[in-house]
């Protein structure tokens, strides 16, 4: 992205010091101190590049808050400069290295609102995908943020394909389709220990029918095996064994439904006119895969 370079560049520590000085305490005013004497000075008589380069230099110090900082000042004070429009993209990009994803979200909305068509844009809309992305694994059972970084890194993926942000977009939105996979899973399994089995045959079927191409999709169709075998329904458990044994023969999952079902005398076949046999008649086309 175009300001790839300027915020990786180390600023010179005595020109930022000698320029624009130690972060202080900011009063409303917004004032900040010099390193040389105790006076407070005005962040408004320094240039947007100036605080531009401050903001910089404490990204270079780990201070990504401090940097965030200074970087919507710029935004406050020099609001149609170009430094303004370099420094709003910094600010996203400050605030999401602090994970302060809230802020660093409505930053990037209001590059890609403000800027469309910018070269930045891509990133913009990258940094809010991944605003969502990286809180995946703080949510617990609460999927609605794995449902918003999908549509964001949709929107990557879909509005800026040429982008160098596009390949690691199609990646973690695998990753987080997995997930989600994953988590209705473990509710399904939940559901099986306690024997609520048309509660886990419900789970277990959106993982076949909505995220077969997941790494969940084996495990799920044995565990329908398991519950449509303990609530006697040896159609659907065949059919299930049936679909296990074309696609994922290799696999634990396919042995121990194999297992079950020959154990009772059983094939892996598809039987009957249900949901499974409509799958594993799309499977057979090569429909389904």
């Amino acid at each position: 992205m175009t300001g790839a370079k300027s915020r990786k560049r180390l600023v010179g520590a005595v020109l930022v010091v000698a320029v624009l000085g130690a972060c202080g305490n900011q009063d409303s005013g917004r004032r900040t101190k010099s390193f040389f004497n105790s006076q407070e000075i005005p962040l408004e008589t320094y240039s947007a590049e100036q605080i531009y380069e401050r903001g910089e230099f404490e990204l270079n110090r780990k201070r990504p808050a401090d940097a965030a900082e200074y970087f919507s000042e710029i935004e406050r004070l020099y609001p149609y400069s170009d430094w303004a429009k370099r420094a709003l993209i910094m600010q996203a990009y400050s605030y999401h290295q602090d994970k302060d994803y809230e802020n660093s979200r409505a930053a990037a909305q209001r590059y890609i609102d403000f800027f469309p068509d910018d070269d930045d844009a891509s990133y913009a809309s990258y940094l809010l995908a991944l605003s969502y992305y990286d809180q995946i694994d703080e949510v617990g059972r609460d999927q609605g943020l794995t449902f918003q970084a999908l549509q964001a890194l949709r929107q990557v993926i879909e509005g800026y394909p040429d982008s160098e942000y596009a390949r690691s977009a199609v990646l973690k939105f695998d990753l987080a389709f997995d997930h989600l996979a994953g988590k209705e899973m473990e509710v399904g399994r939940y559901y099986l220990r306690r024997k609520h089995y048309t509660a886990a045959i419900n789970r277990f079927r959106v993982v076949v029918e909505d995220f077969q191409t997941t790494t969940h999709t084996a495990e799920a169709l044995h565990r329908l095996v398991e519950a449509y075998l303990s609530l006697g329904l040896t159609d659907e458990a065949q059919t299930a064994g049936a679909i296990l044994g074309y696609n994922y023969r290799s696999t634990e999952w396919y042995e121990a439904s194999y297992k079950l079902l020959t154990g009772k005398g059983l094939e892996m076949k598809s039987f009957g006119d249900n949901w499974l046999t409509a799958i594993y008649r799309q499977t057979i086309k090569g429909e389904w895969l």
